[in-house]
């Protein structure tokens, strides 16, 4: 099976970031600055680095510690033996809050992955859950949305760890769950390159898949509400309150806790390291190394130009090897890759979800982000990028 060419080859890329109009509906004004851009200022604006930032940060965590005192655990951290996940368990610790690690495990983990997490917990002294899903069900999900021909097939793996982390925070009567995620290094992702609702998952899984789903969760909108507006679970933000620098963060990892790179950004898990590298840019022209780059762009860690010839290479560095391994573990013929790559792209707005109702409740949902029960990006993607 032949090796489909990559090409980089925008026509108009914004003047600040390396974001261009490859991106379903992507603005760029009088200055040629873009959409993602903005976001990122308001983010910044909201979230400043100064002489108060440390204040906010010390009465979110009090907060946190006050309402799990006398529990096991006072938050809940989601873990993948990533870089940014890792960092987020590091300064939960350090801060002196008491985090259960939850990690997910869909059959796709690196060895590395695993063994960043378990260094990790063991240098912390932090447990460790680890929700194992059946193989032949997260299989036929993923299979599903390969066969949907839409470009958010690692929704199956962010949406139902989004589930998990709910579910544990439920079962274990916490009210926090604390995320990895820094608008300084991965930007906002784009809601036309991924969207993800409980509804969109079963609507896709229900349409191409052949199994019943009994090993893990999938968390619909009603779960949804219960878990946030009935008990009160909120998400956190950690990184935001932390100056980033990638250089700094690898060196604090490698050295205090063993951490190991596994190449690039969430290339922990062998699927995404596929998915992204390959059938993004091959059958959808999306390279999710523009939202990472344009990020260090905007938080000065990388040059405009130096992020241009990065993205001129080929990301996809497995070669036949990585290839074939992928398609023989998702139970795929040579012919059925061929036509998954070759049918022509759709979008999320072509199978039933959330999405309408998402639109109606706008100010219920801008409400929501107020009360913190709804993270900033979300807020941002849907409200200043929907379609």
């Amino acid at each position: 099976m032949e090796i489909k060419s990559y090409f980089y080859n925008p026509k108009v890329i914004c003047s600040r970031c390396v974001m261009d109009d490859t991106v379903p509906g992507i603005n760029f004004d009088e200055n040629g600055v873009c959409t993602f851009c903005k976001i990122h200022d308001e983010l910044e604006k909201k979230y400043p680095i100064n002489e108060d930032t440390e204040k906010k940060l010390k009465l979110i965590i009090d907060k946190i510690k006050k309402d799990g005192k006398g529990k096991r655990y006072d938050c809940i951290v989601g873990v993948s033996g990533g870089r940014d996940s890792t960092y987020t368990l590091y300064n939960t610790v350090k801060l002196g809050l008491r985090p259960l690690a939850v990690h997910f495990d869909n059959g796709w983990n690196s060895e590395i992955a695993v063994q960043n997490i378990e260094n990790a917990c063991k240098i912390l002294n932090v447990d460790l859950h680890t929700h194992v899903a059946d193989w032949e069900e997260f299989k036929d999900l993923q299979r599903s949305f390969l066969f949907a021909s839409v470009p958010d097939a690692e929704v199956p793996t962010d949406w139902i760890i989004f589930s998990v982390l709910y579910e544990e925070a439920n079962k274990n009567n916490v009210k926090y769950i604390i995320h990895g995620h820094s608008f300084r290094t991965e930007g906002t992702t784009p809601i036309t390159w991924t969207y993800m609702d409980g509804k969109y998952v079963n609507s896709i899984h229900k349409k191409f898949g052949t199994k019943k789903i009994k090993s893990f969760p999938n968390m619909g909108i009603m779960k949804f509400i219960y878990y946030t507006l009935i008990r009160g679970i909120k998400q956190i933000r950690l990184l935001y309150y932390f100056p980033y620098d990638e250089k700094k963060v690898l060196e604090t990892l490698k050295n205090e806790l063993k951490w190991q790179n596994y190449g690039d950004k969430h290339h922990e898990s062998v699927y995404t390291a596929f998915f992204q590298s390959y059938i993004l840019t091959r059958k959808f022209n999306i390279d999710k190394r523009k939202l990472h780059l344009s990020a260090k762009i905007r938080s000065g860690q990388i040059k405009r130009e130096e992020a241009i010839a990065i993205l001129r290479k080929d990301p996809f560095v497995g070669g036949e090897d990585l290839l074939y391994y992928c398609i023989k573990k998702l139970n795929l013929s040579e012919e059925e890759f061929e036509k998954i790559m070759n049918t022509p792209p759709k979008k999320f707005l072509d199978y039933p979800s959330y999405y309408l109702l998402v639109k109606k409740t706008k100010s219920l949902i801008n409400f929501a982000n107020k009360l913190g029960l709804v993270p900033d990006t979300v807020f941002q993607k849907y409200f200043r990028f929907i379609p």
